[in-house]
């Protein structure tokens, strides 16, 4: 099973640890023959997204421990908002959760009590349920505040329906069905309705469901279940439609479509007897490129020359913007370091250089910040703040490049720096 996780990284609220997980994992940035003065800008709003629902939320996969760290659609947005600014998310998956159960935890959300994990939904396996219970308050403040809530819901609903399709006639087949499609329906609405209680204007985007089994393991049944699939997703439409307002959006996730056909290559399936068919990393970004499509109107990735080899520097995006110059990252000692230059040009800064000194002193948001080169601190409005590897000087065809550890910036200057390892990207942010 999966941890329980809220993962918010916005840099300067915590510059230490950020500071540590971005020398251990790499980055780097500066210019020598400049320094920086840098006007202040009002820092960017954190764009928040909170992520409700089940396994699929959850971002689970067969043969997870209660230790391993997810990466589903979820992440995935988180990802994406970087892309556009500081971004945090907050992921409320529950594993085996029904429309029943959301509409329960919903409801205790709406009233901002905790509850217990049988006021949820009872029976449910995953081991977090009594912390998501506990968790209740703390949801609904972090649901008030939040610009895109996200659910995916419903696939608990009728996936024992849809493993006996086989073995059902059609009519007793249909007639299951519509059943759960009315509490499907009715649930859903319900939902919809506690969460506009406490958040009357963020997007929320709700996902419908892909029909998982491909042809080959379900034979002569498949044509059955893609058919009531898309029932589904009329119900699914049909409910977000009838909330839909243009200052408070409610969208439509159509997931299903992705999957269609091709359901072999984008779903485990494990064992005839209890399988199992939960997204493949594929399938995530297929859900998670949805939704992004539906927020941002595209589902972005850094240049495949970036992810070729680990031996590769890092790519770096800086306020959206993607740095492509002659002054590429360098590895170095297994980290990856950047030209001062090149981060300042992309936020607009200028700069002065000290040839007695050997350094570079960088002015923004009230901060003053020298890099020295070979000193293993850099100073923070006079204060000296230890960095592990210091700057250096790169010879680029004629001109000597200062280069030093992308942390150093965010520590100094309070930028927002966020590693994505699956993307082996460094996002900056002001």
């Amino acid at each position: 099973m999966l941890n329980f996780y809220k993962k918010t990284l916005v840099a300067g609220a915590s510059s230490l640890l950020l500071f540590s997980v971005l020398i251990s994992a790499g980055a780097g940035s500066a210019n020598a023959a400049e320094a920086a003065t840098v006007t202040q800008s009002p820092q960017q709003d954190v764009f928040r997204i909170v992520a409700l629902g089940d396994s699929i939320t959850a971002g689970y996969e067969p043969g997870m421990t209660e230790s391993t760290k997810p990466y589903g659609y979820a992440e995935r947005l988180l990802t994406q908002g970087w892309y556009h600014g500081r971004s945090e998310l907050s992921n409320y998956g529950i594993l085996g959760l029904t429309t029943t159960g959301l509409s329960n935890y919903t409801e205790a959300i709406r009233e901002g009590t905790a509850t217990t994990p049988d006021g949820i939904q009872a029976g449910l396996p995953d081991p977090r349920i009594a912390q998501f219970a506990a968790l209740v308050p703390q949801v609904r403040a972090e649901l008030t505040e939040a610009d895109l809530i996200t659910i995916t819901i419903g696939g608990n609903d009728v996936s024992s329906l849809f493993l006996q399709a086989k073995e059902l006639a059609d009519n007793d087949f249909q007639t299951q069905l519509e059943q759960r499609l009315a509490t499907y329906n009715t649930n859903v609405l319900a939902v919809l309705g506690n969460i506009r209680a406490v958040n009357p204007q963020a997007t929320i985007i709700l996902a419908d469901q892909y029909q998982p089994a491909p042809r080959i393991a379900v034979g002569a049944a498949y044509g059955e279940l893609m058919t009531a699939a898309a029932q589904l997703t009329a119900v699914v439409d049909s409910a977000a439609a009838s909330v839909n307002q243009k200052d408070a959006p409610v969208l439509v996730a159509h997931v299903a479509a992705q999957f269609a056909g091709v359901e072999g290559s984008l779903t485990h399936i494990i064992g005839a007897g209890d399988p199992d068919f939960h997204p493949t990393q594929l399938g995530y970004e297929k859900i998670a490129r949805v939704f992004a499509e539906l927020q941002w109107g595209a589902y972005r990735t850094p240049a495949v020359t970036a992810m070729t080899s680990a031996a590769a520097p890092m790519a770096i995006v800086v306020k959206g913007v993607e740095l492509n110059t002659p002054n590429k990252p360098i590895l170095k000692n297994g980290q990856n370091f950047l030209a001062l230059k090149d981060v300042l040009n992309a936020v607009g800064a200028t700069g002065k250089w000290d040839n007695k000194t050997s350094s570079a002193t960088i002015i923004y948001g009230g901060r003053t910040v020298v890099i020295t080169i070979g000193a293993k601190f850099i100073k923070v409005n006079g204060a000296n703040v230890a960095i592990d590897t210091p700057a250096f000087l790169q010879k680029v065809g004629k001109e000597d490049k200062t280069y030093l550890p992308l942390a150093a910036l965010a520590t100094g200057l309070g930028f927002d720096v966020n590693y994505s390892s699956q993307l082996r990207t460094a996002f900056i942010n002001l």
